[in-house]
């Protein structure tokens, strides 16, 4: 009988262990020494970091675009600019997946960095914060953005204030996107 409850034990301890387990977003050579995205990138320097084939694809309006899915579940995508360089990231995650991934740039982790401490954070560069509306993504949830040298950072939270979304931009994101 003892035998059967350390075993039982065992595997739930595992179960936990893994179900629990946080994702590392593999990108730490595209990053700086202060965790921040280098700009301009290059496709193929992605896909080596990433470790992930490169899709492409267009949109209606005939502009290029590049994704990798990652190992850990976390998405990155972006436009692709003049000779396919890149100027603008976006990382993502499925809105059905509860990943814990970690590594992200301003050393972020969707699902666990909550917007107080990302407010707090990134006060020092005048983030604004808005709360998103019932039709978008992240109903109940909020948006922080702020600038950081030449490129825009935009965080989504979800209704429970936890980070779901990073986009770095050379412009604004307009609220008609979210």
């Amino acid at each position: 009988m003892m035998i059967k409850t350390l075993t039982l034990n065992m595997f739930f301890l595992l179960l936990t262990m893994s179900v629990f387990s946080q994702n590392h977003a593999g990108i730490k050579s595209l990053l700086n020494k202060d965790s921040e995205f280098i700009f301009p990138q290059t496709v193929q320097k992605i896909e080596a970091a990433l470790n992930a084939k490169t899709v492409y694809y267009e949109d209606a309006n005939e502009e290029k675009y590049a994704k990798w899915l990652t190992n850990s579940g976390l998405e990155l995508y972006t436009s692709l600019g003049k000779n396919n360089t890149i100027n603008e990231i976006f990382f993502d995650i499925p809105e059905d997946q509860a990943l814990v991934v970690e590594g992200l740039p301003f050393n972020l982790v969707m699902n666990k960095t909550t917007l107080k401490e990302s407010a707090a954070k990134f006060s020092k560069y005048a983030a604004k914060t808005q709360k998103m509306e019932e039709g978008s993504t992240f109903p109940g949830g909020s948006k922080l953005t702020f600038k950081k040298g030449k490129h825009y950072a935009t965080l989504i939270f979800d209704s429970k204030n936890l980070l779901r979304f990073l986009g770095l931009t050379t412009e604004l994101i307009g609220p008609g996107v979210n």
